[in-house]
């Protein structure tokens, strides 16, 4: 019986620790609590179980052949390790997370190149405290007021405008 010992945990509690939302930190702690409870359990026991004296108990057990019985169907027993049929998809489904989190890493890369494009065209514009309303309007066309190709009633927002008029749809 080829059996693992466990001498430490080989989970890196510190490390783990720092990943952990900080609203999630009372439950690592009382995981790690009971892990470490079942190691102590563990390591409190010897590897092997301890040898027994067959001849001790032949000579004072008086009933014949019973102590021969006990130590056969003793060491007939077999306690077999699990085998392990979880790590392969605990490993499988980590490649699926990685590739997913590749996607999300690109995806995000391109929403940063969107959004510093962006970011870019608002600084190259004049500050808005300095523009005029023709400055706004070549600026932003789409949204500026139009009072001759797009007319618009006070308060000039979409709620307001009469149904099926040229600039009845919300400007964004």
């Amino acid at each position: 019986m080829a059996s693992r010992r466990i001498a430490q945990s080989s989970i890196n509690w510190a490390a783990l620790a720092e990943r952990v939302p900080p609203n999630q930190k009372a439950n690592l702690a009382a995981f790690k609590t009971k892990s470490d409870k079942y190691l102590r359990s563990v390591v409190a026991n010897p590897e092997t179980a301890p040898k027994i004296d067959w001849a001790f108990y032949k000579k004072n057990v008086p009933v014949a052949g019973m102590v021969d019985k006990f130590q056969q169907a003793y060491e007939a027993l077999q306690i077999p390790y699990p085998p392990d049929n979880v790590t392969k998809l605990v490993e499988a489904q980590e490649k699926e997370v990685q590739q997913e989190i590749a996607k999300f890493v690109k995806e995000s890369e391109a929403r940063i190149a969107e959004h510093q494009a962006q970011i870019a065209t608002l600084k190259s514009l004049l500050p808005f405290d300095q523009m005029t309303m023709e400055d706004y309007r070549d600026s932003f066309p789409e949204q500026a007021l139009d009072p001759i190709n797009r007319p618009t009633f006070w308060p000039h927002t979409p709620e307001e405008q009469e149904p099926g008029a040229p600039n009845a749809e919300p400007h964004h």
